[in-house]
């Protein structure tokens, strides 16, 4: 079976040590977690966990049945890149005197859709959303140029499908009041 990106949603009560355990799920398996993203869900005191990995669909499937045997877990999915709408963000600090003196800084930030966040006499600081490649392509532009910092988000994603979920997490969330 060939290896793919997964993306992986973990529907859970928002627990401390949850995150641990599932870690732990990819770890004795020697399964790197590419991103990993923790947020609240449409559903009140239910997070989301977005977790992408390169791994085969069989191995995708054995993850999220362990994932799903966690008490605080209430339904855990896998998605193909192509089954779901996704980005990530990242913020570029560069050093100030470059956004004036050099013409190709603004070029770069038009052509790739970035925003200036902040500007300061030492710095200045850009945001791009968007696919991975995307980011690197902006990456490997200002590189030459010098990045004082660079940071990327986890994926963010949701699924092309209509995913039950919602009626799911509805039923769990009125259980337990």
């Amino acid at each position: 079976m060939e290896k793919k990106w997964f993306t992986i949603s973990v529907y859970s009560e928002n627990n401390v040590g949850l995150l641990n355990r599932i870690s732990g799920i990819f770890l004795k398996r020697h399964i790197n977690i590419e991103s990993l993203n923790v947020s609240k869900s449409e559903i009140n005191n239910v997070s989301k966990f977005t977790i992408v990995t390169y791994i085969t669909e069989d191995w995708a499937r054995r993850i999220v049945g362990q994932i799903e045997k966690q008490i605080e877990v209430i339904k855990a999915f896998y998605h193909t890149d192509e089954e779901t709408i996704y980005q990530e963000s990242a913020l570029f600090k560069i050093a100030s005197h470059l956004l004036f003196d050099e013409r190709q800084i603004q070029n770069i930030i038009k052509e790739s859709n970035s925003q200036i966040v902040t500007v300061s006499r030492d710095f200045f600081v850009l945001a791009k959303s968007g696919k991975r490649s995307e980011i690197d392509e902006m990456y490997q532009q200002l590189q030459p140029y010098g990045i004082m910092q660079f940071v990327r988000s986890g994926r963010i994603a949701v699924s092309k499908a209509e995913m039950q979920i919602s009626a799911l997490l509805q039923e769990f969330h009125s259980l337990k009041q």
